[in-house]
C-alpha cells in the first residue's frame, strides 16, 4: 500500500485511479492473448481434411463460386471452374457489357 501511496503521489492520482488503469492495462493483454491462443490453435486446422481434396484447390473454388457476371476476371474464372456458371450468368453478363459499352457513347 505504501508503494502505491507514493506511486499516486507522484503521478499526481488517486490509489483508486492507478488501480483502475492497471486492471484496465492488464485486461487488455489477458484479451490480447487470449485471442492469439484461440488463432494458434485454429492454424492448420484443415491440413489433415481429406473431403475436400487440395486444400489451395478448394479455396481457389470457393473464391470462384463468388464471381459474377459484372467481375473483370468472369471470363478467366469461367473458363476454369466453367462448372460454376450456367446459361443465366452469360446472359447477364452480356446484359452488364451492352450497359458498359451504351456508357462510353
Amino acid at each position: 500500500m505504501k508503494w502505491l501511496d507514493s506511486q499516486a503521489a507522484e503521478l499526481g492520482k488517486s490509489r483508486a485511479a492507478l488501480v483502475r488503469e492497471a486492471v484496465s492495462s492488464y485486461r487488455a493483454e489477458v484479451q490480447s492473448k487470449q485471442k492469439k491462443d484461440w488463432l494458434d490453435a485454429a492454424f492448420g486446422i484443415w491440413k489433415d481434411r481429406t473431403d475436400i481434396g487440395d486444400a489451395v484447390e478448394w479455396q481457389r473454388r470457393e473464391r470462384a463460386s463468388w464471381t459474377r457476371p459484372w467481375d473483370d476476371d468472369y471470363e478467366d474464372v469461367k473458363a476454369e471452374f466453367p462448372d460454376l456458371f450456367d446459361e443465366q450468368d452469360d446472359l447477364e453478363r452480356e446484359f452488364y457489357l451492352n450497359l458498359q459499352r451504351q456508357k462510353k457513347t
